[in-house]
């Protein structure tokens, strides 16, 4: 498509002064012009291959097809819908110039514009062309198959790549696995695969995450009970380990079960019985996987977790590592996360510019595989264009101050009262802990350092929702 050595425009708009003003600054720049009148000449321009442009600079205000019909056929064409479109607005903050923006407009420039503003425009857009080519080429020669199917472990590093030796070896085996590893690191996604690839797999997949179900109801939640145990109790109810007869239990974050509840888990593992509350002992067929992200041995050590159990549990072990010791699975799961989340969206960006893979590959995620997940979610609902650029990432991952910490730092610390600083620095701590941990305030207290009722007391004295 490239013609000359910057790329190739076409210029929308009925305004002939104006088209000629861009046409003598694009090809100042060595870019190759094409221009039409209105949207019906361009769409004519591209059918007949006459015009074959990198980027089109559109206006919105034209007779015959205006700019937002002309880019709704763009939009819904196989063979343009990835070529970027800059909108040319006498109001950057009209209906009109928003509507464009939704319809996937790559930018906006407003009149009157200058030769810089323009050229940088057009430059971007280029560029985020010439990328999405090659990547096309690149998608061509490998399957999407390959690219993160729902529940599908994706990495091609060395930890990843023991991770499935260790899977593959453990699967067709009975034993009860433990996989320890950080908060979302993506601890079931291995359990889910363990069981996938095991003689159950046609058996159910039973999933329990144990800080979630209050301490009152978790013993009835996963060994069921008889009618009549207690009030409200009206008829006998099958828990989750009955309910995973011929297949899998996962226990997530087992670290935080009770120790009462621990005895009677202890139990079942020793003589695959449930005993229900109000009395009754069930035969139950079950192969247990748990997962923690916190140190069962300390856990021993501090008198918090029975260590007969913790023996029990660690018969195969699966360690899970942060993925920022594991870098090479960055961008493997970027492009996974990318496709899936992209898939119900005919101009989905299909790729990431370099400057916004050296960001993703530069981040430490403190959230992990789940943090990645989530910004290349939020950047695909910011992106304009065919690629992700760095501007659609959140300010932390590009590299910028994180709201809330500069006021804490340097000589400004000193201006304020020792107690309003404590306080800002705790609320804004806390915050950022809740936020990492997706609201679970176990997690957010033990990454705190802190215990729970201290931190719901924080959280009423600070003013936190």
């Amino acid at each position: 498509m490239l013609s000359s050595q910057s790329g190739s425009i076409l210029i929308v708009d009925d305004e002939r002064h104006l088209r000629e003003t861009l046409r003598e600054i694009f090809e100042e720049a060595s870019y190759q012009v094409w221009e039409a009148g209105d949207g019906q000449t361009a769409i004519e321009q591209l059918q007949s291959g006459s015009a074959s442009p990198d980027v089109v600079f559109l206006d919105l205000k034209m007779p015959r097809l205006d700019g937002l019909a002309t880019l709704r056929m763009l939009h819904d064409s196989a063979s343009w819908r990835t070529i970027p479109v800059v909108i040319i607005t006498s109001f950057g903050t009209s209906d009109n110039t928003i509507e464009a923006m939704k319809l996937g407009a790559f930018d906006y420039i407003t009149k009157p514009f200058n030769e810089e503003e323009v050229i940088r425009a057009a430059r971007r857009a280029v560029e985020v062309a010439r990328l999405g080519r090659e990547l096309d080429s690149l998608r061509d020669q490998v399957s999407r198959s390959r690219l993160g199917a729902e529940g599908e472990l994706i990495g091609q590093s060395a930890a990843i790549r023991e991770v499935f030796k260790l899977i593959g070896k453990t699967a067709p085996a009975d034993a009860t696995v433990l996989i320890t590893g950080e908060s979302g690191t993506g601890k079931e996604l291995v359990a889910r695969a363990i069981h996938r690839h095991s003689l159950r797999a046609d058996g159910p997949f039973v999933a329990v995450n144990c800080p979630a179900i209050p301490e009152s109801l978790l013993e009835s939640e996963m060994f069921g009970y008889e009618r009549g145990a207690f009030t409200g109790a009206v008829r006998d109810q099958m828990g989750r380990f009955e309910s995973a007869a011929g297949g899998s239990v996962f226990l997530d974050e087992i670290g935080d079960l009770p120790v009462g509840t621990q005895a009677k888990l202890l139990r079942t593992l020793q003589d695959h019985v449930v005993e229900r509350l109000g009395g009754r002992s069930i035969p139950v067929d079950f192969r247990l996987i748990a997962a923690t992200n916190r140190s069962l041995e300390q856990l021993v050590a501090e008198g918090c977790f029975r260590e007969d159990l913790y023996y029990r549990l660690n018969v195969v072990r699966i360690h899970l590592p942060p993925l920022r010791e594991r870098r090479a699975d960055i961008l493997p799961l970027a492009e996974g996360f990318l496709w899936r989340h992209g898939q119900e969206r005919s101009d989905a960006p299909r790729g990431f510019t370099e400057e916004a893979t050296r960001l993703l590959l530069a981040y430490d995620y403190p959230g992990n595989v789940r943090e990645l997940e989530n910004i290349v979610q939020r950047a695909l609902v910011l992106a304009r264009g065919a690629l992700i650029t760095a501007a659609d990432f959140p300010i932390p991952l590009a590299g910028e101050t994180e709201p809330g910490i500069s006021q804490f730092r340097g000589a400004e610390l000193l201006t304020r009262p020792l107690g309003e600083a404590v306080q800002s620095l705790e609320r804004e701590m806390i915050r950022r802990a809740l936020a990492r941990c997706q609201g679970n305030k176990a997690e957010a207290a033990r990454l705190l350092g802190i215990n729970r009722q201290l931190l719901y007391t924080k959280l009423k004295e600070l003013g936190i929702e």
